[in-house]
């Protein structure tokens, strides 16, 4: 395995309820392998896809890779640094402790569902524009989609500039406070740079283990929804994240594909992973 480490030596309202609801699938996120970081500290971070919080890890694929970065003491480019076909992608070591924001952000891919398998995954990410869209156009065949993925993971730290302001990403979740630091958090979700109204976002948690590392994502239990809502005309919803441990916000948006030749929907998927570390405040 090709591992390469980052040394950063210098310092460079809606509100939802808690619900069963249906069984989301297909959430994607970034997983560090501590929240707990500082100077001389080393964070492995990858990426997974599953459903409840737990799945299987991804490859590092560069030729899906639009942006693949750091937000340290400077913004950092974290492609020459990291491991190819690998699902340790990076290695990272602050050089502060100003706090880690790690994103990620793929190109599309494209899929074809059956018309019944297409229509239930709308209706079970909350996607009822497309829905509408289908039956009024008494469409139930296939559906032609390309869907890409905007991750985001904060490790906090004493600049909170770091956590909040956003990266300028297709679909992004934005703390209005530091994720981790109350028992609600307060986000707003931008699409293209404007507030995406509507948007059903979901939350799921999973303790630590009991020295305070994350639970292997690969070998834990599924967690059940935890809370889901949609935003306001702002783009704005207050999650309930009292729980210590682990914390996945995740949604997808749906539009007319831009490229009809490619497919007929496209999706983006955005997440942010962050911890309530034991002691917030």
């Amino acid at each position: 395995m090709n591992q390469r480490l980052v040394n950063l030596a210098a310092p460079i309202l809606a509100i939802g309820v808690l619900i069963a609801g249906p069984a989301w699938a297909h959430e994607y996120w970034l997983a560090p392998s501590t929240f707990r970081a500082g100077p001389a500290d080393t964070v492995t971070v990858g990426a997974l896809a599953g459903e409840g919080f737990a799945g299987e890890r991804k490859l590092f694929t560069p030729g899906r890779t639009i942006r693949w970065r750091v937000r340290a003491g400077r913004d950092l480019d974290l492609m020459p640094a990291s491991n190819p076909d690998d699902t340790l992608w990076v290695r990272f070591t602050p050089g502060d402790r100003g706090g880690l924001l790690f994103a990620y952000e793929s190109n599309f891919a494209s899929l074809t569902l059956d018309g019944g398998s297409f229509d239930r995954y709308l209706e079970e990410e909350g996607l009822d524009g497309p829905r509408q869209t289908r039956r009024a156009r008494g469409d139930s065949g296939p559906g032609r989609e390309r869907y890409r993925r905007c991750a985001k993971s904060y490790l906090p730290g004493n600049d909170s500039r770091r956590a909040l302001e956003p990266l300028g990403m297709p679909c992004e979740i934005v703390p209005l406070s530091v994720p981790g630091q109350g028992p609600s958090l307060r986000v707003r979700v931008l699409f293209e740079g404007r507030p995406l109204a509507a948007a059903l976002l979901g939350a799921w948690h999973q303790s630590f283990e009991a020295d305070g590392r994350p639970l292997d994502p690969v070998r834990r239990e599924t967690a059940p929804l935890s809370w889901s809502g949609r935003t306001d005309a702002r783009g704005e919803a207050v999650v309930p994240v009292e729980a210590t441990g682990e914390w996945l916000l995740s949604l997808v948006h749906m539009i007319r594909s831009r490229d009809p030749a490619a497919a007929d929907w496209e999706s983006t998927w955005a997440s942010l992973t962050f911890a309530r570390l034991e002691g917030a405040r």
